[in-house]
C-alpha cells in the first residue's frame, strides 16, 4: 500500500511534470471514482449567472473533459476550448467532444491571446498551481471585459482526517498543505477582477475503510508528490498504525474524508 494524497503547494512545491504524468496515468480510471469532482463542478456551473451565454469559453484544467461536455451542452452555440497540462487527460477527452479545441497548456501561462474568452471555468484544478496570482493574472488577461472567471479549488482543512491520522504514525509528509482560504480572499481582491462571490464549503465523502480512500486517490492521479514524502512502499506496521488512528474518526456512514472546497465567481470589469 503506497502513501497517497495530494501534492503540496506552499512551502515545497510539486514538480509540474510529476503532476502532469500522474494525472495522465489516471485518465482511464479517473471518471469511475470522480464523485467529488462531478459534484463540485456541477455546483460551480450552478453558480454561473442564469442569463450568461459566453461566445467563447475555456475549461481550464479540463481533465477527462467531463465539464467540457457539460459546458458544451449548456452553451451549444458557443465556441469551447479545453486546456490541461496532462497530455493523457487530453487524449482521453478529445474523442468525447464538448470543446472545439483541446490544448496542452499551463494555467499560469495560458497559450491564448488577450481578451479572447467570455468565460474561464476551472473546477478542482488550480490547487495544483504554485503561483495562484499568475493564474488570476492570466484569467484577467484572456477574459473580455464583462467576462467571468469561475473556479472551484481546495483550501486548508482538506483531508484533515488523513493528515491527522498520519501524524500519529510518523513525522513524514503524507498529505498536502493547501492554501489558507484567506490567501484566496486576498489574491482575488488584488487581482483586478470583481469578486461576485467567494466562499468555502465542506464536502464530506465516506469510505468503508482506509484502503478504499487511498485507492480512490490513486485512481484520481492525486498521488503524494510532496518534497519529503516517504519513498517506496509503506511498511505494514505503519499502515496498521494509520488504520488504527483513522478509525477514531469513524461515523455511522463510514470513515469520513473532508474536502474544504473554495467556490469563486469573479468578473472582469467593463
Amino acid at each position: 500500500m503506497t502513501d497517497l494524497s495530494l501534492p503540496n503547494l506552499p512551502g515545497g512545491l510539486p514538480d509540474k511534470r510529476q503532476v502532469a504524468a500522474s494525472f495522465s496515468r489516471a485518465a482511464a480510471s479517473y471518471d469511475s471514482v470522480a464523485e467529488l469532482q462531478r459534484d463540485v463542478g456541477s455546483e460551480l456551473l450552478r453558480r454561473l449567472p442564469e442569463d450568461f451565454v459566453p461566445a467563447r469559453w475555456l475549461d481550464m484544467g479540463c481533465g477527462t473533459g467531463y465539464f467540457s461536455r457539460a459546458l458544451g451542452d449548456r452553451f451549444p452555440t458557443s465556441n469551447g476550448l479545453a486546456l490541461d497540462i496532462a497530455e493523457g487527460m487530453l487524449n482521453h477527452a478529445r474523442p468525447l467532444g464538448g470543446a472545439i479545441h483541446f490544448i496542452a497548456g499551463d494555467a499560469e501561462r495560458l497559450p491564448l491571446q488577450d481578451s479572447t474568452c467570455d468565460l474561464v471555468f476551472s473546477s478542482l484544478a488550480v490547487q495544483w498551481c504554485a503561483d495562484f496570482a499568475s493564474v488570476l493574472n492570466e484569467a484577467h488577461r484572456v477574459l473580455k471585459p464583462g467576462g467571468i472567471f469561475a473556479f472551484a479549488s481546495l483550501c486548508v482543512g482538506t483531508l484533515y482526517e488523513l493528515r491527522d491520522s498520519w501524524r500519529q504514525v510518523d513525522g513524514m509528509v503524507h498529505v498536502n498543505r493547501f492554501r489558507e482560504f484567506g490567501v484566496y480572499q486576498q489574491l482575488c481582491a488584488e487581482s483586478g477582477l470583481k469578486v461576485v462571490s467567494l466562499e468555502t464549503r465542506p464536502h464530506v465523502l465516506h469510505y468503508p475503510d482506509v484502503r478504499s480512500l487511498t485507492h480512490e486517490l490513486k485512481a484520481l492521479g492525486a498521488h503524494n508528490l510532496n518534497p519529503g514524502r516517504p519513498g517506496g512502499l509503506t511498511g505494514r506496521a505503519r499502515i496498521l498504525g494509520l488504520i488504527e488512528a483513522y478509525e477514531q474518526f469513524r461515523q455511522a456512514q463510514g470513515l469520513p474524508a473532508t474536502y474544504q472546497v473554495v467556490y469563486a465567481v469573479l468578473e472582469k470589469p467593463l
